[in-house]
């Protein structure tokens, strides 16, 4: 899958976790990935690869941001062969 998608200030999506590998870049504008114990700030031409993590986006700034995911299907990822199924 490859979308580009848009989020507005103030915008807080749900939290999720997806059976893929994510890759994104932000290509403008700022967001912060919030993840279990902590907060990953983003900016434009930032690239981000995550998997198996249950996170949400939150635009704080004052103007939209702009991202391209590519998401390839896999397998859950299995921490201590325990299957993290997808969520949200």
């Amino acid at each position: 899958v490859f979308r580009v998608v848009c989020f507005d200030p103030g915008v807080v999506p749900r939290n999720h976790r997806t059976d893929s590998i994510d890759y994104g870049v932000v290509i403008s504008g700022e967001i912060d990935m919030e993840l279990d114990t902590e907060t990953v700030h983003l900016q434009a031409g930032d690239v981000l690869v995550q998997r198996g993590t249950i996170h949400n986006w939150a635009n704080n700034g004052s103007v939209p941001c702009v991202i391209a995911f590519t998401l390839i299907a896999a397998k859950p990822a299995t921490p201590g062969g325990k299957p993290l199924k997808a969520q949200g």
